[in-house]
């Protein structure tokens, strides 16, 4: 390659290398505040040469990937997000026994697989950026190795997402025997011409994988378990990184391969968009665990974000629906790490290592009165409340699903924004009510994980009020 190739890829040679350097330091020297310190700056490292990189694009380097204005967009995103989880995790993993070395190098690999998916543009490249992130993923959920319930969770997502890349491969070898190419602008090619019945039997297979992995209805089950059981950071990172890089890979297959002109298909993706919604909002009403209804409120914001997909084939230009799903990647991912570092952060701070229970919130705003509206600020972003970035990210969703005159989507997405104002408001009205007086005599936060909360807020409310300037950069980027 030549010397603008490794420009392009600058990110990706980044963040390969420091994980080569962190393995080293690991293997000469044990110390956990260096390999938090060196994981920090490799990020950092990483987002910052998007900056150079943009000198080189656009481009294909090799078959597999496209460095693009897009990649590097995602990329700067997926590097961000793995930072703050890195900061906060070191604060999480301050009264962890043992050796947390692993820890750090686990999100550097699974960051690196999410900027190898917003790099994909062929399914080689799609497998493999989801698969590093994934087997990272299942030690990450289970690093609290002498609890039950994190070694429950990550069980279940080992297996289940064993068997969901199974079915996402073989889906991959139907369609390369269909039509004999696996990169995204071939395939859109030869769908256009082919009429071969075992391409219905891919699509499903290729949906259900990636359906499981964006933990979508019918392919949901997984994620409340999951949630509950994994440690905060992690939970912020699986919500956020993995299903953000999940869903830029999906959206680059879709434009790529004009798959959003097969009628079929959008049928079926909104489909899938209206139960996510209806069943994930429904089923957060039911639940009395913070992190359930999290998760569960997380299938409800992926079926938001199908619409765009179903739009894109409905309007005269699929820009505006592109814009909007980038935009509420960016409220929702840090909404999501704000949401569950600050529960992580509240869980310390009330003397436990998890508020698990709606009632554990019960008086934080008397006892914890900071870290409490902070937490706040982010329910009310996931909720879609005006002057946050969540709002942005709806209207903006809404005004795609206008555009393609999706209204049997857009009712949904209104009657679920409704019910999960119920249910976050619930948290924060819990967190009002009068509890124990006293708070544990507990340590504080520290300086890093507290800037980086403050940061989060901020942004959200930087969005939410001040969307303009990241408008137009996505305006000229997409």
């Amino acid at each position: 390659m030549s010397g603008v190739n490794w420009w392009a890829i600058a990110p990706l040679l980044v963040l390969s290398g420091g994980a080569v350097l962190l393995m080293l330091l690991v293997a000469a020297r044990r110390d956990t505040p260096l390999s938090w310190i060196t994981t920090a700056l490799i990020l950092a490292a990483a987002a910052l040469s998007c900056l150079p990189a943009r000198e080189a694009i656009p481009q294909a380097v090799t078959p597999l990937l496209m460095a693009d204005s897009y990649a590097l967009f995602f990329t700067a995103l997926f590097a961000i997000c793995g930072l703050v989880t890195v900061i906060v995790s070191h604060e999480y993993l301050g009264e962890r026994h043992g050796e947390n070395e692993e820890f750090f190098l686990l999100v550097l690999l699974s960051t690196l697989g999410a900027v190898t998916l917003a790099y994909a543009n062929h399914f080689v490249a799609l497998l493999l950026g989801m698969e590093l992130m994934g087997v990272s993923l299942y030690a990450l959920i289970g690093y609290p190795d002498k609890l039950e319930l994190p070694l429950e969770a990550a069980i279940k997502y080992l297996v289940l997402s064993a068997a969901a890349s199974i079915t996402f491969v073989f889906g991959f070898a139907l369609l390369y025997a269909a039509v004999g190419v696996l990169d995204y602008p071939g395939i859109g090619a030869a769908l256009a011409s082919a009429d071969n019945p075992v391409l219905l039997a891919s699509a499903a297979m290729i949906v259900a994988g990636l359906g499981y992995k964006l933990s979508v209805v019918p392919f949901h089950m997984w994620t409340p378990d999951v949630y509950e059981g994994a440690p905060a950071p992690i939970t912020g990172f699986l919500a956020a990184v993995s299903k953000g890089a999940i869903f830029a890979a999906l959206l680059r297959w879709w434009m790529a391969s004009g798959l959003y002109e097969l009628p079929g298909l959008l049928t079926l993706v909104a489909l899938v968009a209206g139960a996510s919604m209806l069943v994930g909002n429904l089923l957060a009403l039911l639940q009395d665990n913070i992190k359930r209804v999290l998760a569960y409120s997380s299938i409800a914001h992926m079926g938001y974000l199908l619409i765009v997909l179903v739009a894109c084939g409905l309007v005269a230009d699929p820009h505006l629906a592109k814009e909007a799903a980038a935009y509420y990647l960016v409220a929702y991912s840090l909404t999501s790490l704000a949401a569950f570092t600050l529960l992580g952060l509240l869980s310390r701070a009330s003397g436990s290592k998890e508020l698990a229970s709606l009632d554990d919130l019960t008086g934080l705003f008397w006892r914890q009165p900071g870290l409490s509206l902070l937490f706040t600020v982010a329910l009310l972003s996931l909720a879609g409340i005006p002057l946050t970035a969540g709002f942005v990210g709806k209207f903006y969703l809404f005004s795609a699903g206008v555009a393609g005159s999706l209204w049997g989507l857009l009712a949904l997405l209104v009657i679920g924004s409704a019910i999960g104002l119920y249910y976050y408001l619930r948290m924060v009205y819990r967190m009002t009510l009068a509890g124990d007086a006293q708070p544990a005599a507990v340590e504080r936060p520290g300086w890093p994980a507290r800037l980086t909360c403050y940061g989060l807020v901020l942004a959200m409310l930087y969005l939410g009020i001040v969307p303009g300037p990241l408008m137009e950069i996505l305006r000229t980027i997409l």
